[in-house]
């Protein structure tokens, strides 16, 4: 049995067994990994503190930095040591 999930003129049908607040965080989490929403917004979203959603997508092995190898390694190459 499918329920429906809405808020404003969204909404998504989630199978009944699933929680509606493990709903939220788990689009919240993937959402903020494709770069769709901010940590932030994700967190609140989801109904947790930065802090908490932080270690939540730890736990899920989400990254909290969503830096390519080359960019970072062009970064820490470019980066002033005077400011490290």
């Amino acid at each position: 049995m499918q329920r429906k999930m809405a808020k404003g003129a969204n909404s998504i049908s989630v199978p009944h067994e699933v929680e509606e607040h493990e709903a939220k965080l788990y689009l919240a989490m993937k959402l903020y990994e494709l770069g769709k929403m901010s940590l932030g917004k994700a967190a609140e979203y989801a109904g947790y503190s930065v802090r908490a959603f932080i270690e939540i997508l730890g736990k899920h092995r989400v990254p909290i930095f969503n830096y390519a190898a080359d960019e970072l390694q062009r970064d820490i190459e470019n980066a002033d040591p005077h400011h490290i």
